[in-house]
């Protein structure tokens, strides 16, 4: 996504340059759980060191947080303004481990990692919000927590959602089946409610045998994953651990139905490429996912953590060629919206405010959550941790 919006400046006119966490190497003698404040820590010198080269600098949360806080603290004279990313929030990921805890199935709630989380995780997130001079959100769920919870005024919030690249763009045609090709995309994490795709996916296969599913994209090894799945269905299962970039437009129209009940996502890109593809999408009710799907209109939005509704959902889009299409046709429309060139429109409009507040000295107030609605300018920082 860095490159991406990097190149849609680059267009516009700007010069852009991107650090990556291989950039800075990571300390030797911090340890490894302390590599993502060393590498902020080397975004902060490395944007002090070359102050004048910037007009404006991006950020993603947490990785502003030093620079942040040295920018505001320090009142560094000729800093570049600072506007941050963020695009999904901490506070949601703490919602739904505890959720997930109380029905048994929780993940990473260890008390060492709650703790940890509070003291190192939120903080760090916190500092990156509240020095930032404007932040821009990935989702519509962000944008109006920002305001609500820490205080931002609505002027330095910024809606940025993700975009989907136009050869994705496919016209598809909505044969009737007698079992589904379902699909996932992305790394196989619990927080992905893998396990309820799972117990879904197993549903399905009694329901509708010869019903099938490919995980693609994955990371984790085939073995790894298969043996989750109960044995009676893992014939029916398919892992590509890794997809090529220019494969992926393929993938998705050798498929009928996407599933993707995520329990924290910012916008997913799978999901708009996806939809860009004219898939039905099959999509938990939460974040960024209700910013692109409008239910039974242009997918469907389950409950998350649910994984009987996600067996009703496929076997109401399973039994109905003309529902398909519908929710195909009209997120493969709504995908439209979500185009790179809007969407670096948007940012260099954040960005170019940014510089131009800078430039005419606009006060900030000592204890507001976020200072400047910045934008960009021809020497634009857009920093992203891989």
């Amino acid at each position: 996504m860095a490159l991406e919006l990097a190149r849609q400046l680059e267009l516009r006119g700007h010069d852009v340059e991107i650090l990556f966490q291989e950039d800075i190497p990571p300390s030797k003698f911090l340890p490894a759980r302390l590599n993502e404040l060393h590498f902020a820590a080397g975004v902060a010198r490395h944007i002090f060191s070359k102050r004048d080269r910037y007009d404006v600098v991006y950020l993603r949360a947490p990785n502003g947080c030093v620079y942040g806080a040295l920018r505001r603290l320090l009142f560094a004279k000729g800093a570049p303004p600072y506007v941050a990313e963020l695009a999904a929030l901490e506070e949601r990921r703490v919602y739904a481990i505890r959720q997930e805890t109380r029905k048994g199935a929780g993940w990473d709630n260890k008390w060492k990692n709650r703790a940890w989380h509070r003291v190192y995780h939120m903080p760090r997130f916190r500092w990156s919000i509240k020095t930032a001079d404007a932040v821009a959100c990935a989702t519509r769920e962000v944008w109006s927590y920002l305001q609500l919870a820490y205080g931002l005024p609505a002027n330095r919030v910024i809606y940025l959602p993700h975009a989907v690249g136009g050869r994705f763009l496919r016209e598809r045609e909505y044969q009737p089946f007698r079992s589904p090709k379902l699909l996932f995309v992305g790394w196989w994490l619990l927080p992905r409610g893998t396990n309820y795709i799972i117990a879904a996916f197993t549903e399905l296969c009694r329901r509708l045998p010869g019903t099938q599913l490919t995980i693609a994209g994955s990371i984790v090894g085939p073995e790894e994953i298969l043996r989750q799945f109960p044995e009676a269905v893992r014939s029916s299962v398919s892992v590509i651990p890794l997809v090529p970039s220019e494969q992926m437009p393929d993938v998705y129209a050798a498929h009928d139905i996407f599933v993707f009940p995520s329990f924290f996502e910012a916008l997913p890109l799978v999901l708009l490429e996806a939809m860009a593809s004219g898939m039905p999408v099959v999509t938990a009710e939460t974040c960024g996912m209700m910013d692109a799907v409008r239910n039974d209109w242009n997918g469907i939005l389950v409950p998350p953590g649910d994984s009987q509704a996600i067996v009703d959902a496929v076997l109401r889009l399973s039994a109905s060629r003309d529902l398909r299409e519908r929710l195909g046709t009209n997120a493969r429309e709504t995908a439209r919206w979500f185009s790179w060139e809007r969407i670096g429109g948007i940012l260099e409009g954040v960005l170019l405010k940014a510089v131009e507040e800078a430039k005419a000295g606009t006060a900030r107030e000592p204890h507001s959550a976020a200072a400047t609605e910045k934008q960009a300018s021809p020497r634009v920082a857009p920093y992203k941790e891989r």
